[in-house]
């Protein structure tokens, strides 16, 4: 294989890592997911993501899944937490809450401020870290 070749390979490689990278994380308006770390967990196949998230002010973040458990603690704000199957509730700044994998979930900031969020998601490795889904049936 030629040099050139080789380098359009490996400029193709790193495009398709970058998309794949910037699919796991995409954002919704007013959303921001920041990663703080990925790490591999005892359990096989499955790999533990923390986040740091934000919600600006009367952002809704549309229904959702996880392909693993989601734990959250609100560090500042509050938010309308909405899962399928259970009436909403407001949580709190101090307040904690977790989403078992694959359950239809949502939010919505319901404060003056930005809602500002740890996640720590245990996932399946190769998945994305959220999928739209659609509005759970009332």
């Amino acid at each position: 294989m030629t040099t050139s070749i080789k380098n359009l390979l490996a400029v193709a490689s790193l495009a398709a890592l970058a998309i794949s990278a910037s699919n796991c994380y995409a954002q919704t308006a007013g959303l921001t997911r920041t990663l703080v770390t990925r790490a591999d967990v005892a359990q096989a196949g499955r790999e533990a993501v923390i986040a740091k998230v934000e919600i600006a002010p009367g952002v809704v973040v549309g229904w959702h899944t996880h392909p693993g458990d989601e734990i959250s603690y609100i560090q500042e704000g509050e938010t309308e937490l909405m899962v399928a199957g259970q009436p909403s509730r407001i949580v709190k700044a101090g307040e904690g809450f977790v989403i078992p994998a694959g359950t239809v979930h949502g939010a919505k900031n319901v404060g003056s401020g930005s809602v500002k969020l740890v996640g720590v998601y245990v996932i399946e490795k190769g998945q994305p870290l959220a999928t739209p889904a659609a509005a759970p049936a009332q």
